[in-house]
């Protein structure tokens, strides 16, 4: 309960997860960088904060085999980065597509994602979108939001895409 009014301060969206409307998610713009922190929070304040949140939304948990990723079967396609998926898992940080067409070297080319690992078992790329920082009242907000391409050894086969919303309050 603590908790609230600071979020509510940082993160104006999240402010009470009650107050969210899941009818306002648009998850291909949250997988693919073009929505901001405070969106990305609020939805996932909701989503984790909410008894049944996933359920309303049509989602079902599944296993990822990853402690590290939450993964959901859709009800419907999602059409992301021009390919389609029926699975998303979110990280610590935001949510990433899981698409079986397509390689995921190709992939990070085609959105212009650099590597940092690429070997025939491990692809970890990372484009940042946004790097902000700005200072209010004395406290500095650092934002950075960032397109993420990779592998993981849970999923294979598979390539993980997707966003990571943060803001660092110093």
């Amino acid at each position: 309960m603590r908790l609230a009014p600071l979020l509510a301060m940082f993160f104006p969206a999240a402010a009470v997860a009650g107050d969210f409307d899941p009818a306002s998610v648009d998850l291909v713009a949250l997988i693919e960088c073009r929505a901001d922190v405070p969106d990305y929070n609020g939805f996932a304040l909701w989503l984790d904060g909410e008894p049944g949140a996933a359920a309303t939304l049509g989602w079902k948990e599944v296993s990822s085999g990853n402690p590290f990723l939450r993964q959901y079967r859709l009800p419907a396609p999602l059409h992301v980065f021009g390919h389609e998926t029926t699975t998303i898992v979110f990280t610590a940080t935001g949510p990433m597509a899981v698409l079986h067409d397509i390689a995921a070297p190709e992939l990070a080319r085609k959105l212009a994602v650099p590597a940092t690992i690429s070997t025939p078992d491990k692809f970890l790329g990372e484009k940042v979108v946004v790097d902000e920082t700005e200072v209010a009242d004395g406290v500095t907000f650092v934002t950075r939001v960032a397109l993420n391409v990779s592998t993981v050894d849970s999923h294979p086969g598979e390539v993980l895409a997707g966003c990571s919303y943060a803001i660092e309050v110093k």
